[in-house]
């Protein structure tokens, strides 16, 4: 319900300020942290007018209840409890609803009472001759119900703004709207900011060291994000991003794939009554974007509409490799190096349309479509490539690369939800299909010493991911303290790679296919994945809560190619187990561990045996043969309040067993071939800490380092394959704001990230940061912004090494950093907070991507990479 979240939103920050016409609300606590009213003098609410505070005699009555919502019957949480004196009118004791909307208020004295209930968005409810006697009875009101009502947003004025940082039960929560050093970005730039994940300057992601992570989109899942995680983050304008959860111990609802964790990525819409229009642009020197978000809802039937799109441009850079190979027969050397000037251009956007309706109170359909496409170009201009043996040159080549990466994806999903009398009890019947088509070229033009094109070679891989899912979840609560989830899922998911090898002569000469098999033919992945699960949570002992699940899987695949080759995958189930234990501590501070087993399948960036050639010295090809990685993750965390500053301290362990790992070979003496394979066991141990800190109102300042020690193993016996890496690696985050005044306001943020341990090697470290100042314009109806992004190094060298007994490889990439751009946004339109009912949707919480996993993909230039 809209005008819960924004009371919600009201509560939880702090210097709230009211304006005249809406008073606050009588009886109301100042704060709430241990269910009662905090007092001031007398034992009065602290704020309450003295006059409107009688002193009374603490007795023994105890007075409970439940408040709901008359429309849909859900609770109300965090709804105000007053306790009136019968005989004045005025407040003499009162409490806050739990987020179950259920409420107890001890001590009550003796005496006659009216109770009042009341929240924003609601009208008030008085239920007068409530009586206390000595004896001290309780009282049980039972439920009771308030109607809504349409509450203008703009008659609350509220001064500060929404943390940037919340940490809520199961998932710590980054409010991305509120940071403005994002703008002109996309989700990459907005999950560097995110506390736990780090992001490469690829846009790889992971989460406390590990790269096995699912990431959603508005809780449901899509196949682009299955196929390559950093391209379809690319495709999100960071304008369009409202926040990003991080799920570090998934219940069993979840599915059981996401080894590392789950990401959600909400974006902007809207489900109020009325009708507006946000329209949001940038421009600068390095990318500009343009998108909006529009809302239109009366009576039972919504619509919303939404979308943005991002260019990128001027990003030159450069990129050079040294590769020494050893032949293992004859121990003989060979030393090859490379160089070339490169350069991007990206197109990226994406776009959705949203239709509800409220069949009744209790029944409700949502229509949802998703389109998100992606245009990038890579070149490599002049790249050299020279060959030595002895130290004498034996071979040189010169040539242009030029990679393409398009991309288009298609999410439409329709639900169906019924909600029960009963609070907490529903139903909800999900679908989802989901597309991606993907294609991804490279051309060399082989070049003469005067830099003629001689010769050209292209690879066309044209692949498709598509997924059509059927899930259904039944909840019930059993008593005050117990509920019981439960439900099944079928995912059907079907690849298709095609790819073919094209030769040319000359700059103008026709491309010809290459017959070979292993160079040209079509790859088919059939996929099903039943699921069924069951999930516990009790609370007990007052502060205790226990959430346990188990979920079984059962995975069938097949998959052939064109040229009658079959690929034999026998099926297999796996159980996965879940256990999350809570309990708040006295002065309200929270205690939590967990346990969960998660299995992590390969996606289609791993099976596709094409031949990736985009840079001839070092080749990438997938493994049809995969199977999925088995990974154990236990978790204890405390969050703190110390003088108004939130700290939040967690430690993890996590164990890895049939990882996929990089496989490296040498082929011809100088080209690397990497493939993957299940060789590896992987150990993670390590610690974060995440402070949140509001200074006067005026400067908010937030958050911390990660540390984690990692031990890599790939458990080849053969000596010249074996390889083996431990180390610690350390990340760390800091953003902030200064409000100058009510119209102005800075922002800033950095990110640096530490050396890399890599299996067989490293990647050094590197940091980002931007500052960003906006003023509000028209009574916050416009702003204007300005944002610098590495205005102090605007180059940046990205180091890597590969150690083994075959190669040795330093490889560096020259990266353009520096970034200027100016920002817009206007809104028209007016909304009014009404309740909403609480949607659901499919969540594909599968396929292991994002290259080689903990490491990121050696010896590969920019814009060569496969």
């Amino acid at each position: 319900m809209k005008s819960q979240l924004l009371c919600l939103a009201l509560v939880a920050v702090p210097g709230l300020v009211f304006a005249q016409n809406q008073p606050r609300p009588e009886g109301r606590p100042a704060s709430a942290t241990d269910g009662r009213p905090a007092t001031g003098p007398a034992g009065r609410p602290a704020g309450a007018p003295a006059e409107a505070q009688p002193a009374a005699v603490p007795g023994r009555g105890k007075l409970t209840g439940t408040v709901l919502d008359a429309g849909n019957k859900q609770p109300v949480p965090f709804a105000t409890v007053a306790l009136l004196s019968a005989a004045t009118g005025k407040p003499v004791d009162g409490t806050v609803a739990d987020d179950k909307g259920k409420f107890t208020l001890s001590g009550v004295a003796t005496g006659s009472y009216t109770v009042q209930v009341s929240f924003i968005g609601y009208k008030s409810l008085e239920k007068p001759g409530v009586t206390f006697t000595e004896q001290g009875e309780t009282v049980g009101l039972g439920t009771l119900t308030l109607e809504s009502t349409a509450q203008q947003l703009k008659e609350v004025v509220v001064e500060g703004q929404r943390a940037l940082i919340e940490e809520k039960v199961d998932r710590t929560v980054y409010n991305a709207e509120q940071d403005q050093t994002t703008r002109g970005g996309d989700a990459t730039d907005v999950l560097k900011r995110v506390p736990l994940l780090s992001v490469d300057l690829d846009g790889n992601v992971s989460l406390r060291g590990s790269s096995n992570i699912k990431v959603l989109i508005n809780n449901k899942p899509s196949t682009i994000t299955a196929s390559n995680v950093a391209d379809a983050l690319k495709q999100i304008p960071a304008d369009q991003i409202k926040s990003v959860e991080v799920i570090t111990s998934p219940s069993a609802k979840y599915d059981a794939e996401g080894s590392g964790g789950i990401i959600n990525i909400i974006t902007k819409k809207d489900n109020l009554q009325g009708k507006t229009l946000d329209v949001r642009g940038s421009a600068g020197f390095r990318s500009a974007d343009l998108g909006l978000n529009a809302g239109y809802r009366v009576g039972k039937m919504g619509f919303s509409l939404g979308g943005g799109g991002r260019a990128g441009y001027n990003t030159p850079g450069s990129f050079s490799n040294t590769q020494l190979t050893t032949d293992p027969l004859d121990g003989s050397q060979r030393l090859t190096t490379q160089q070339a000037d490169t350069r991007r251009a990206q197109f990226g956007g994406r776009y959705n349309l949203g239709w509800d309706y409220d069949i009744n109170k209790q029944s409700s359909l949502a229509l949802g479509a998703q389109l998100g496409i992606r245009n990038g170009r890579n070149y490599q201009d002049g790249l050299l490539t020279q060959t030595y043996e002895g130290g004498a040159l034996q071979a040189s080549s010169l040539r242009n690369v030029q990679v393409t990466d398009k991309t288009n994806n298609l999410d439409l999903s329709l639900n169906y939800t019924h909600l029960f009398a009963q609070p907490q009890h529903e139903f909800s019947l999900l679908t989802l299909y989901s597309r991606t088509n993907a294609t991804n070229d490279f051309t060399n033009a082989l070049l003469s010493s005067g830099e003629a094109v001689t010769a050209r070679l292209k690879n066309q891989n044209d692949s498709y991911n598509q997924e059509v899912t059927v899930q259904a979840d039944y909840q019930v609560p059993i008593g005050k303290s117990q509920l019981v989830e439960l439900g099944g899922k079928d995912i059907m998911r079907r690849v298709r790679s095609q790819y073919t090898y094209l030769a040319a002569d000359g700059p103008d000469g026709a491309f010809l296919p290459l017959t070979s098999s292993s160079l040209s033919n079509v790859f088919t992945y059939n996929q099903n994945v039943a699921a069924a699960y069951v999930s516990y949570t009790l609370s007990f002992l007052k502060s205790y809560s226990l959430k346990a699940g188990a979920r079984y899987e059962h995975t069938t695949i097949d998959a052939d190619f064109q040229t009658n080759e079959t690929v034999t995958l026998p099926s297999y189930g796996v159980l996965v187990p879940s256990v999350n234990l809570s309990r708040k501590l006295a002065n309200g501070n929270v205690l939590k561990a967990a346990y969960n087993r998660r299995i992590q399948r390969p996606s289609l960036q791993f099976l596709n045996p094409n031949l990736q050639a985009a840079n001839p010295l070092n080749v990438t090809q997938g493994n049809p043969l995969l199977r999925p990685e088995y990974t154990n993750s236990f978790e204890l965390s405390y969050s703190t309040f110390l003088k108004g500053t939130t700290l939040n301290f967690s430690a993890f362990a996590r164990n890895t067993e049939g990882s996929i790992q990089a496989v490296r070979s040498v082929l011809g003496g100088d080209t690397l071939r990497t493939t993957y394979a299940n060789i590896g066991n992987e150990n993670a141990y390590g610690i974060n800490v995440f402070a949140n800190v509001n200074i006067a109102g005026k400067l908010s300042l937030s958050g911390g380092p990660d540390l984690y020690y990692a031990v890599l193993r790939n458990n080849v016996s053969d000596p010249l394959y074996n390889a083996g890496n431990e180390g610690w690696v350390v990340s760390g985050r800091l953003f902030g704001s200064y409000n100058f005044t009510k119209n102005w306001g800075l922002q800033f943020f950095g990110f640096y990230r530490g050396r890399q341990v890599q299996l067989q090697g490293y990647q050094s470290g590197f940091g980002v940061y931007s500052l960003g100042l906006k003023r509000d314009l028209w009574d916050k109806k416009a702003s204007l912004g300005f944002g610098v992004d590495n205005f102090l190094n605007p180059k940046y060298q990205l180091r890597s090494e590969v150690v083994s007994p075959l190669v040795t490889q330093n490889s560096v990439n020259t990266m353009q950093m520096l970034g200027f751009r100016a920002n817009f946004s206007y809104r028209i339109g007016k909304l009014t907070a009404g309740p909403t009912r609480r949607k659901k949707s499919v969540n594909n919480d599968d396929l292991k991507s994002g290259g080689e996993g903990t490491e990121t993909p050696t010896a590969q230039p920019s814009g060569g990479r496969p």
